[in-house]
């Protein structure tokens, strides 16, 4: 055999093979890679809005996580103030709860006292007017009479 018959059927057998892979093979390979560049680019348009959305969600949560700490704080704060005033209510009510008692203990104590000078008058009454009897059958001068039962009315 010939070399240059076989360099030219070897050429002839590489043109036929650059045609059958241009025509037959190189499409569906093209198509593959593009799928899969398509595919590769989804994804990573994917990754972005991914990571985008993520931030979002984020920001979104450290604002919400905020939002609560402060309506925690303002609830709080609410409570504290309530609970002050129903101290405060309490230490009111206290306070005029005792002043009523010791009102009463007073107006008790009054009542006492002038029930005690009561019982005092009409014992002093009695010896007066015991004394004034015993003044009468001793003596019978009415002026004298007069001026102790004035002087015993006066110290009453």
């Amino acid at each position: 055999m010939d070399i240059g018959f076989t360099l030219v059927a070897q050429a002839i057998a590489f043109f036929v093979l650059i045609m059958f892979t241009t025509k037959f093979v190189w499409p569906p390979l093209m198509n593959a890679i593009e799928a899969r560049q398509k595919e590769i680019a989804d994804g990573l348009a994917a990754g972005e809005r991914g990571k985008t959305e993520l931030e979002q969600a984020s920001k979104k949560s450290s604002e919400a996580i905020t939002e609560a700490k402060q309506l925690a704080s303002q609830i709080i704060a609410q409570a504290e103030k309530r609970a002050t005033d129903l101290i405060e209510e309490a230490k009111g009510n206290a306070k005029s709860e005792a002043d009523r008692i010791i009102g009463s203990a007073k107006a008790e104590i009054d009542q006492e006292v002038n029930r005690a000078k009561e019982g005092l008058r009409q014992q002093v009454s009695a010896l007066a007017i015991a004394g004034a009897e015993k003044i009468l059958r001793k003596e019978i001068d009415a002026k004298a009479h007069a001026e102790i039962l004035d002087a015993i009315a006066k110290e009453l």
